[in-house]
């Protein structure tokens, strides 16, 4: 049984040997875009929270400003 599977491993055509390297390269691409997707995404909404956080405060600040000037004006 060992002697039949070394000979279909000599018997691998250059066209099955290209084949298997290319599949083998599609998934490598496949998985570091899918990597990539990720990270990127992840950036994305992490910038996305910080901007809105930016946001929340500017509106604090612009109504604690207005309350103290109408304060002030008291």
């Amino acid at each position: 049984m060992g002697r039949r599977i070394v000979a279909m491993k000599d018997h691998l055509s250059r066209a099955e040997i290209r084949k298997d390297a290319a599949q083998d390269a599609v998934q490598a691409a496949a998985t570091a875009v899918g990597q990539v997707t990720a990270i990127v995404t992840g950036a994305v909404r992490d910038v996305a929270g910080a901007l809105g956080g930016f946001a929340t405060e500017i509106f604090e600040i612009r109504d604690s400003a207005r309350k103290a000037s109408d304060d002030h004006e008291e």
